[in-house]
């Protein structure tokens, strides 16, 4: 066995077996080995049947079998196989469905450790559908058991059948990438140790020493990969304006921009031409991150103004129709009095208009286009574009971006994101990218005062929400999930590894397509009600939108689709269901939904979580108003997947997913692994000793080609 054994050679794969493993993306040994756990139950901590403070929660309970298993039909196509058990406290019933073939594995006087709920009904204990391992003098049960991310035709019990047989043979085949002298520094486990013991902990601190290993590996590797970027980024040649003159398009605005502004703009200038006499520069990369309403816009308006100034075209892409408008019927006027034509192109304009566009645009009569996707299709051709401009940057996958500034011949490129980074973390983060951050607010800004309620205020909040439409404002709701979803901890996706540590209990989720119906049908039946989420097309989303920014919409229930970018002015009201499930930096992100106009605006968090741990994130968002400090909050509570995950070019490459370093909460790990990487470059750049053989390999393999990596 290798990491390229294919999944078909492993004990039991069959034709059907195989087939699922690929429909979920698993073809290689390689593949499943890194398919790390989710979570993990701690089944050493068994608890007696007569615990009440346990039931309705998962926990251990070893029982005898004191009856016979019986059978029985109780509708067709549906039949149960139903027995008791007990321990020294007490009995309990327990009843599997269509799973008649436990006959042969339970008997009376046989002892089980069972893994499940224990619910009181009609005083009579009850289990249903236990995970069940045998109790045997000669065979030690494990402590910690691996919960996998399922996927459709497989299940837990065949998932960690698989990982035991691929574990049981790592020694054979494992080599450690990593150079010796950087593990032991940093106090790090073999590659092997950590393998083995994140599938199958042998107690919670190998499980920690595994984590923290393969956290290393994550970011580490990532820090290479995008020194990989910027290497070939240094390589490449773009054209440079001369002319970064904008006092004339600073003198058509009815305010003045802040020093922050001017700054980034500053060093969009300084990147496109640079202190020297070159025809061709170093092509652009440089992102912009700003908080929520701090004038991004702006810098992307003079960066455009620049590019069209010195005789070339330049584009804007946004992610949705609602924002490529919004832009549209703010910069259009800007630009049509600077005399440089503005277009926009979504995938609503007609057909008769798209084909003028796309001519004006291959002529060159087109000067500055914004638009939505399609600006990326294969029929649109530009005479000389030499700025790609990307909106709402995480919303867009790395290749989507490249599609764009591959339109033109190594255009400049400048992405925006409303996305604070810690400062911690920034530099780290946007290897690839130099960063300009807008860390000032514009003056006049008013504060949305912010409020932290649970369910006991319910009638309250109602009655809140309907003063606020009243008035003539609208509301967000917004709700952590699309539909309800079941109780199951099989088949739950977030990664949590040490959830079974955790004392408290996390409240049910609110669905928001379950709470617009009970809000229009119950509670608000003679308001305009509407939901939206990630699961509709593009163009429901962008008419539901565009019928709230109207006001034709007085509550709009929504997932957190409608996060970023859409300017509501009217919308004086944000409420978030569950506000216990998102991160700070989310939240703020929600927030800065209202309050963009002139109405007193409010967000209320919704929380019925009774753990210290949820109450000190919550309370922080009463209080905390800048961007900045809430992440560097968010960093040190949660960790760096929320920024990671979502803001970077290596992450949406495809080629390297942050998986356990998105819960990593230790800061000086996260340095310690981009330290390691720098320091490692300096002394061998290109990774061609002896000792890096493995480690050129394996950053060979994230960053394949040009393509695929680079923005």
């Amino acid at each position: 066995m290798d990491y390229q054994t294919p999944v078909k050679k492993l004990y039991g794969v069959g034709e059907k077996i195989e087939k699922s493993l690929h429909s979920g993306g698993f073809f290689t040994v390689n593949d499943l080995l890194y398919h790390f756990p989710r979570a993990y139950q701690n089944r050493a901590d068994v608890h007696l049947l007569s615990d009440e403070g346990g039931y309705g929660e998962y926990h251990s309970y070893i029982l005898t079998i004191a009856n016979e298993p019986k059978a029985a039909m109780i509708k067709r196509g549906m039949n149960l196989l139903k027995f008791r058990a007990f321990d020294e406290s007490g009995s309990v019933n327990i009843t599997y469905f269509n799973q008649n073939y436990l006959k042969e594995v339970f008997h009376q006087g046989s002892t089980f450790r069972f893994w499940g709920k224990v619910t009181k009904e009609r005083r009579t204990l009850c289990m249903t559908s236990p995970s069940y391992e045998p109790v045997l003098p000669s065979k030690e049960l494990d402590a910690l058991i691996p919960v996998y991310p399922l996927f459709a035709g497989i299940n837990q019990k065949l998932l960690s059948k698989l990982q035991r047989e691929i574990v049981s043979s790592l020694p054979t085949f494992v080599v450690d990438y990593l150079p010796q002298d950087i593990r032991e520094k940093n106090g790090l486990s073999t590659l092997t140790y950590a393998l083995e013991n994140i599938h199958f902990p042998k107690s919670e601190d190998s499980l920690e020493r595994a984590i923290k290993r393969l956290t290393f590996d994550e970011l580490f590797l990532f820090a290479l990969a995008i020194s990989e970027i910027k290497a070939v980024q240094e390589t490449q040649k773009a054209p440079r304006f001369d002319d970064t003159d904008i006092s004339e398009l600073l003198s058509l605005l009815s305010y003045t921009p802040t020093k922050a502004q001017m700054k980034a703009i500053c060093e969009i200038s300084l990147d496109t031409c640079p202190k020297n006499d070159d025809f061709y520069v170093k092509p652009m990369n440089r992102i912009v991150v700003g908080d929520v309403g701090s004038g991004k816009t702006l810098c992307a308006a003079a960066a455009a103004y620049i590019a069209c100034k010195n005789g070339y075209q330049c584009a804007l892409m946004a992610p949705t129709e609602i924002l490529a408008n919004q832009h549209y019927e703010s910069l259009s006027p800007l630009f049509n009095s600077l005399n440089i034509s503005c277009e926009l192109l979504t995938g609503s304009t007609s057909v008769k208009d798209k084909k003028a566009t796309l001519g004006r645009l291959k002529s060159g009569e087109c000067q500055f286009i914004i638009g939505t996707h399609a600006l990326i299709q294969g029929n649109v051709e530009f005479n000389n574009l030499a700025l790609a401009i990307t909106d709402e940057q995480h919303r867009f996958g790395a290749n989507q971006r490249s599609s764009l500034s591959d339109k033109g011949y190594c255009a400049h490129t400048l992405v925006m994101s409303a996305t604070p980074i810690p400062r911690t973390l920034s530099f780290m983060m946007y290897g690839d990218l130099d960063i300009s951050l807008i860390d000032e607010m514009p003056p006049g800004r008013e504060r949305v005062s912010t409020y932290v309620v649970d369910e006991a205020y319910r009638s309250r909040l109602n009655a809140f929400i309907r003063k606020q439409v009243e008035e003539g404002g609208q509301v967000y709701i917004v709700c952590p999930s699309v539909e309800e979803k079941k109780d199951d901890i099989d088949n739950a996706s977030d990664f949590d590894p040490f959830s079974f540590l955790y004392e408290e209990s996390q409240p049910p989720l609110k669905s928001a397509v379950d709470f617009a119906k009970k809000l229009s049908e119950t509670v608000f039946p003679d308001l305009n009600i509407a939901f939206i989420h990630g699961k509709l097309k593009g163009k429901e989303k962008d008419a539901i939108m565009t019928e709230f920014s109207k006001g034709n919409i007085d509550i709009l229930v929504s997932t957190t689709v409608i996060e970023v970018g859409v300017n509501v002015p009217n919308a004086s009201l944000m409420i978030v269901e569950n506000a216990e499930r998102f991160g700070l930096s989310q939240l703020h992100q929600l927030r800065g939904r209202v309050g963009r106009g002139s109405r007193k605006s409010y967000c209320v968090l919704v929380s019925d979580s009774k753990g210290e741990n949820a109450k000190e994130r919550l309370s922080i968002m009463k209080t905390t108003y800048d961007g900045y400090t809430i992440a560097e909050r968010d960093l040190q509570m949660r960790g760096p997947g929320d920024f990671f995950s979502s803001s970077t070019s290596v992450r949406q490459s495809g080629q390297l997913d942050l998986g356990i370093a998105k819960s990593c909460s230790d800061t000086l790990l996260v340095h310690s692994a981009f330290e390691s990487a720098r320091a490692l470059l300096e002394r061998d750049p290109e990774l061609t000793s002896s000792d890096n053989i493995y480690l050129r390999e394996k950053v060979g393999k994230i960053c394949r080609t040009k393509s695929n990596t680079i923005n």
